[in-house]
């Protein structure tokens, strides 16, 4: 977990073979801030949070908790208490496909927390809804126990059969790039590196 948090979600992502992005606008309460750990999921009924109450009797240390529902909007889904809970819990992070508030009591608690809004619009505590299951955030789906990595770059999520090929393939990728990194801070150009200035010079003598 710690690998792939400080690879971040752009390198996991793309060692991956550009697989598990969640493309959706996320936005991070505390930047610069990075973690990875298994996600522990609640299915909440439509713009109702006690499934959120529900799921925090089974949060594990290290966990992400990944709340939605079934059509995303702004309705707070997350606030201050839970928040309370969800660090005494062990949380390590936290992705909200909905709403947040108590914004400033959330970032002074450190606790990391992803969001898709921020609005103070309150939930219902009607519908018990689900935990544990799969659950969609845009197209990607996040399984329980999939392992979910989430930065300033956004969300990723490695899927648990895919993890030990997914930390190979980062430790392949951040070596390839350190020695890009070396040569790129010596003065060689990518331009030339990859060969796009030669392709450049014959589609410009094609040209004439």
């Amino acid at each position: 977990m710690a690998e792939l948090a400080e690879a971040g979600v752009a390198t996991v992502y793309e060692a991956a073979g550009r697989f598990g992005l969640v493309d959706v606008d996320l936005e991070s309460l505390i930047p610069g801030t990075r973690v990875a750990g298994p996600a522990r999921t609640a299915l909440c009924g439509q713009d109702d949070n006690r499934a959120v109450h529900e799921v925090m009797a089974h949060l594990q240390p290290g966990e992400i908790l990944v709340l939605v529902m079934p059509e995303p909007r702004p309705v707070a889904l997350f606030g201050d208490l839970l928040a309370t809970q969800a660090k005494a819990r062990g949380a390590a992070g936290v992705l909200v496909d909905a709403s947040v508030r108590d914004v400033a009591d959330l970032r002074a608690m450190e606790l990391p927390v992803w969001t898709r809004w921020r609005r103070v619009r309150g939930a219902t505590k009607n519908i018990r809804g689900s935990v544990d299951v799969p659950v969609r955030v845009g197209d990607a789906e996040i399984a329980p126990r999939d392992v979910v990595v989430l930065d300033d770059d956004g969300v990723a999520v490695v899927p648990t059969d895919r993890v030990d090929a997914t930390v190979t393939a980062v430790r392949e990728r951040i070596a390839k790039e350190d020695g890009l990194r070396e040569r790129w801070s010596a003065g060689e150009l990518s331009y030339d590196a990859y060969g796009l200035r030669a392709e450049d010079e014959v589609s410009d003598q094609v040209g004439r």
